[in-house]
């Protein structure tokens, strides 16, 4: 057998090949929470200036149409009420807040080993953006998306080793009525998944129906106080710089339940945030200050995620640009500002504008999830599925993006150097009266099972054998794994007792 024979067989057989134990945690190449923060496009010099700024908008500038009770809690803590209606936060108060808020969080799973610790830069990725349409690519049509669509998304990325939450990534269009659909998202994800779940509410009278079903999935509201499984993605702002009224209410009253908040903050530069990416840095990180001395003034210490969430103008037209370099920009000096404060803190990543997984949805969702996770952002969102700029989701784009993020997380962990790694030994027995490559070594077997990642999908096969294989198709393969995980009808679910008890009390859309 001649060399180029021995590494043609050699490199079929590493594709084959599978591990042969489970590794520990400590030894797998990719795993959640992998330290990022390598990537830092804003110099330090930068960030200073960044954060006078805003703390000069929150002085200055403030935000208008705080609720009543949200105007107690601050001007309780040292917000200023001025004569045009707008709360002003002095420097003080915001130094103070930022001394006492809460760093080093842990978002529950109902499953403990999906559980995120957000201290310092450890990377997570997850879905977010409820898009109103699921794109079907076989069909190449958006159609409104449903309950079923949701919980089927949750279900999915349940068996997903590199989707690590599961924000409410669709609308339940089909649910009518808003109570039930907010009850119905619960249920949805947390039926399909034992990943940690995000999700928001259209009123605050909705949320003590929610804490009882949660109270009820969880087995009391002792049990889900000790782990809060769900947190509300909470747009407690309007951009540019004022309150969310009913929002601010409805957290309020999930700080009084014990639900982790995300602070979102989500203006768009050029429309509803200044043009320029510095500026809308700028007002993102006042907005979701504000946000801060708010939670800490009803709850001090209370679990809130610092959720600068700026996104991008194609100024040309207006439209949102989720996928372009600039938003990858926007999201990756959010994470550092989230590292000067020192904060956990999550935006938005892996967003296309292609309405299909082509080649343009690859690029997109590419750049700007290794760029958010290089950064060290704590929560990516809308890291996987989202189509259309957030119109769209797709499940086979959820599944491809498992992959792709994947890779992005082997980029994230960085190159590890030492002695081993050096390799001067290998290089010498390889070299000196030996066989003259490396592929039989037992560095390289070692190696291939620790620092290598292999996509489910993705195919690396060569031409000849790609033709042999049938010549698959990415996207139908997708297809295939899609069908294989929603074929399997229990996967998920709570035990039929609780769920009897769930659908008693509730008005469930989803099949039983």
């Amino acid at each position: 057998m001649n060399d180029m024979t021995s590494r043609r067989s050699s490199g079929r057989a590493a594709r084959r090949a599978s591990r042969s134990a489970p590794l520990g945690d400590h030894l797998r190449p990719i795993r959640p929470g992998l330290e990022g923060g390598l990537y830092k496009p804003l110099s330090p010099e930068a960030m200073d200036r960044i954060h006078h700024a805003a703390l000069d908008a929150l002085e200055q500038i403030g935000l208008a149409d705080a609720p009543p009770s949200g105007i107690a809690w601050m001007t309780g803590a040292g917000a200023v009420l001025g004569e045009d209606g707008r709360l002003r936060f002095p420097r003080a108060l915001v130094e103070d807040t930022l001394a006492r808020a809460n760093r080093d969080i842990t978002l529950y799973a109902r499953e403990p080993r999906h559980d995120m610790q957000l201290s310092g830069n450890r990377v997570h990725y997850g879905t977010a953006g409820a898009a109103v349409h699921l794109v079907d690519p076989e069909a190449r049509h958006y159609r409104d998306s449903t309950v079923q669509d949701l919980h089927d998304a949750a279900r999915i990325a349940d068996q997903m080793d590199n989707i690590h939450f599961v924000q409410r990534p669709m609308v339940a269009r089909d649910v009518i009525d808003n109570r039930e659909m907010d009850l119905n998202t619960i249920y949805a994800c947390c039926a399909g998944t034992t990943k940690h779940v995000g999700t928001s509410f259209t009123d605050p009278a909705f949320v003590a129906d929610a804490f009882e079903m949660l109270h009820l999935i969880a087995g009391g509201e002792k049990a889900w106080r000790e782990r809060p499984f769900v947190s509300n993605s909470n747009c407690f702002v309007v951009p540019p710089m004022k309150f969310a009224t009913e929002s601010c209410q409805v957290m309020e009253a999930c700080i009084a339940g014990g639900m982790p908040i995300l602070l979102l903050s989500a203006g768009q530069a050029g429309a509803t945030a200044p043009a320029s990416i510095a500026g809308a840095i700028v007002q993102a990180v006042a907005e979701c200050l504000a946000g801060l001395v708010y939670v800490n003034a009803v709850k001090p210490g209370h679990p809130a995620i610092f959720g600068t969430w700026p996104f991008v103008s194609d100024l040309r037209t207006g439209a949102m640009s989720g996928g372009s370099g600039e938003q990858a920009l926007l999201s990756a000096g959010c994470a550092q500002m989230h590292g000067y404060y020192g904060l956990p803190g999550g935006a938005a990543a892996g967003i296309a504008d292609a309405k299909l997984p082509d080649m343009q949805a690859g690029w997109e969702q590419m750049c700007s999830n290794v760029m958010a996770g290089l950064s060290g952002l704590n929560m990516v969102y809308e890291a996987a599925g989202m189509h259309a700029s957030l119109l769209g989701f797709c499940h086979e784009s959820l599944i491809l993006g498992n992959d792709m993020i994947g890779q992005a997380l082997r980029c994230v962990r960085g190159i590890e150097v030492d002695e081993d790694s050096l390799s001067l030994e290998v290089i010498r027995a390889t070299c000196i009266g030996g066989p003259g490559h490396y592929l039989g070594s037992d560095q390289t077997l070692m190696r291939m099972q620790r620092d290598y990642v292999y996509p489910d999908l993705a195919d690396r096969s060569s031409p000849k054998e790609w033709v042999e294989m049938g010549q698959p198709d990415l996207l139908e393969k997708a297809t295939a794994r899609k069908n294989a995980i929603l074929a399997d009808r229990a996967a998920a679910r709570f035990d039929p007792i609780r769920d009897a008890e769930i659908r008693k009390r509730f008005a469930i859309h989803l099949p039983a």
